[in-house]
């Protein structure tokens, strides 16, 4: 039978950054659990005090604080080199017999110093590109289906240390600064020891400047 403890629980786990603020003890109990009152109650169909949730609320121990990860914390004051490329150009279109085929004649021909990326999904792939070669990918997939194409896009790219992979959290810590930030990503691309994040010109500086932050 479900308890408020299960309920507070079920909760906070859906809701990483309450669940963290709770953890370093800078909520007041008794707002949140008038605030956690009715939807605790509708859950356990039937009325809940705020006493119970309050107690069920300091007796919770969220999992370990990854933020306090020896490896997480290392990794993160030793971030690689940033790069910033910009005018950029992202294409999505529809998944095709022949799409795979017009993205090989692509890279045939065009500067291998442009900035040049393409993810292929269940039903759509990706392409990101220098918007000085607009004009050709628009040509070599003119019988291609393009659902989507944004322009005005600039890609930070950061090195991630060979090891990142065995590193838990690694990542929730990244994409958490952008959003605390309130920076919207257009588009992330990711390989083992590099991640990239797309987005629009007017947001470059503060993306920047969270991405720097992430050691502190």
């Amino acid at each position: 039978m479900k308890t408020v403890a299960d309920c507070v629980e079920e909760i906070l786990v859906t809701q990483p950054f309450l669940e963290e603020a709770l953890s370093r003890r800078i909520i007041n109990f008794s707002a949140l659990a008038e605030e956690l009152q009715n939807t605790i109650s509708e859950m356990l169909r039937k009325p809940v005090k705020t006493g119970a949730i309050m107690m069920a609320l300091r007796r919770y121990h969220p999992p370990k604080d990854l933020r306090h990860s020896n490896n997480l914390k290392s990794i993160l004051k030793n971030l690689g080199d940033i790069t910033v490329r910009s005018s950029l150009t992202d294409f999505t279109f529809k998944n095709s017999n022949t799409l795979i085929l017009n993205h090989s004649k692509v890279l045939e021909t065009i500067n291998p110093n442009v900035f040049y990326g393409f993810s292929r999904g269940v039903h759509e792939s990706n392409l990101v590109i220098s918007t000085s070669e607009k004009e050709h990918i628009l040509s070599e997939f003119k019988n291609e289906t393009m659902t989507s194409m944004q322009d005005n896009l600039c890609a930070i790219s950061l090195a991630l240390p060979t090891n990142n992979t065995q590193i838990p959290g690694l990542y929730y810590q990244i994409f958490k600064r952008f959003a605390w930030e309130g920076i919207s990503l257009h588009e992330v691309i990711s390989t083992t020891n590099e991640f990239s994040v797309l987005v629009e010109d007017h947001a470059v500086d503060k993306a920047f400047s969270a991405i720097k932050k992430l050691g502190n």
